[in-house]
């Protein structure tokens, strides 16, 4: 096969911190990427945002530096058949569809400001999980629907918007899609972090909306994840249809081809995401865990089912260890610091910046480090930091292990996190099962490019999706003994409940 006759499927991967551009082969390798940076805002303690605006031209930047390697390495552009959107989930947006500018800044999904809105809201509802049998969600700081509440009561352009019916709202892939395109749609698995969507039929919830104060004509029309909903308007891409749509935790679910019940991921980027697949049918968690979508593949496609457990800081402690204390320059430097000590010399690190998120869901924790004595290094505070996220990880999977009655004994893994060793092999000691890493850590890219070439005919069935996901991997498994994982577990529980009760 010529080069000219070369077939690629685009993904823009839209995250927390950074915007990617990746073209993928049709056997799922990368052939030119382009990351662009940038910063949130902080404007009051808890309160995290950043300009839409500033997100597109993120993408756009993205766009552009990888067609350029693209075309550097012969290629063209007409060559992608389809391009695939990842995001961050539940960080909201609200735009004028008139003037198609946003009406505020997006609220990120880490941002805490609804605290005190969201115990008006539970106590109105009589209960957290007042709604968690229609749309899998407990009444929280995370999802977008209390963000759109917020903005409703607070933000006088989104009033005045919604006076004149221009009000519009969308979680990002809406409002890239809407922007890049001119549709204004979503795909269920972000329709189902919003707290507004049934998860039975993937409809809004009318008794969502009515609770919450939503309109269903201010919301996007909920599209499956694999079809087409429109052709890029300009740029490097014009022409190309967006093909394929998740947010990004589902979308690594798919590029880890976790496609049949009982498979996990978890992903280790600026928080951290576990997934573990459950058919064909919703779980409802009785032990703090979300039911979300995982899926659906197509218009007709059937639907797949999660049980999700997110923690709300991962690699972002290493960030703030770097930018904030200065304790390392690098985030690599951090695997090495940790392994210059034995073990954790008894310093746990909650790493509750915004709380705490599954199972523990409690607002009101902070962090904290403890169990410092005169003995305690910075390598025992480097690897109290990977500790906690691997800890966090472990109480979500003895839930998923509870809801499910399933015992888990491999979990798939992907994200920043997992090029360190020492994390990973933390990882494995701390649950005391297999962790497998991909040689191809990009899952979460991948799995929006695969959702997109199933959509145009790239790919024709999950089976093939599989045999392109697959790769080498590599496997840690645990070192330690039972009871020193079980005295380790007990040290960290004290520690969780010194972190409570602070805000």
């Amino acid at each position: 096969m010529s080069k000219a006759d070369e077939v690629f499927i685009g993904s823009i991967d839209q995250g927390t911190s950074s915007t990617r551009f990746l073209i993928f082969n049709v056997k799922g390798q990368i052939v030119a990427s382009h990351q662009c940076e940038y910063q949130n805002h902080y404007p009051k303690a808890g309160w995290v945002e950043k300009d839409p605006v500033e997100i597109l031209d993120s993408v756009e930047t993205a766009v552009v530096g990888a067609c350029r390697r693209f075309n550097s390495l012969g290629y063209d552009a007409k060559q992608i058949r389809s391009v695939g959107i990842t995001n961050q989930r539940e960080t909201t947006v609200a735009f004028d569809i008139e003037t198609g500018q946003p009406l505020t800044n997006a609220i990120i999904w880490n941002d805490v400001r609804t605290k005190d809105l969201v115990h008006k809201l539970i106590a109105e509802a009589g209960s957290a999980s007042r709604f968690a049998t229609i749309n899998g969600l407990p009444i929280t700081t995370y999802f977008s629907a209390v963000k759109m509440r917020w903005m409703l009561e607070n933000v006088p352009e989104v009033q005045a918007a919604r006076e004149r019916g221009t009000l519009r709202f969308g979680t990002i892939d809406a409002w890239l899609l809407y922007k890049l395109t001119g549709s204004y749609v979503t795909d269920v698995t972000n329709a189902s972090r919003t707290m507004l969507m049934d998860i039975k039929n993937f409809k809004w919830s009318n008794e969502c909306l009515e609770f919450f104060g939503v309109k269903e004509s201010e919301l996007p029309e909920i599209r499956s994840s694999a079809e087409v909903y429109g052709s890029i308007n300009e740029g490097r891409l014009a022409g190309i249809p967006i093909a394929g749509c998740l947010g990004d935790q589902q979308a690594a679910m798919v590029g880890q081809s976790c496609f049949e019940a009982g498979e996990a991921k978890n992903t280790y980027g600026t928080g951290c995401f576990m997934l573990f697949n459950t058919g064909s049918e919703p779980i409802f968690s009785k032990n703090g865990l979300l039911t979300t979508v995982g899926y659906k593949l197509g218009p007709n496609a059937e639907p797949k089912y999660a049980l999700e457990g997110s923690i709300a800081v991962a690699g972002s402690a290493i960030q703030w260890l770097r930018d904030k204390i200065g304790l390392i320059f690098s985030a690599s430097e951090i695997g090495f610091l940790s392994d210059s000590v034995e073990d954790n010399g008894g310093v746990y690190f909650v790493t509750a910046f915004s709380g705490l998120f599954a199972p523990y869901w409690r607002d009101d924790a902070r962090g904290c480090i403890v169990g410092l004595t005169q003995y305690a290094t910075r390598g025992h505070i480097a690897r109290a930091t990977l500790e906690s996220v691997c800890y966090q990880t472990r109480a979500i999977l003895d839930a998923m292990r509870k809801d499910s009655g399933t015992e888990l004994r491999r979990l798939r893994v992907d994200g920043g996190m997992t090029n360190s060793e020492q994390a990973m092999q933390i990882q494995a000691d701390i649950l005391g099962i297999e962790v497998v890493r991909p040689e191809m850590r990009e899952t979460t890219a991948l799995g929006a490019a695969l959702a997109a070439g199933l959509a145009v005919g790239v790919w024709e069935s999950e089976a093939e999706l599989r045999q392109v996901a697959q790769s080498n991997v590599s496997a840690f498994w645990s070192r330690i003994s039972e009871e020193k994982r079980n005295n380790m577990l007990e040290g960290w529980e004290k520690a969780v409940k010194r972190s409570l009760d602070w805000a």
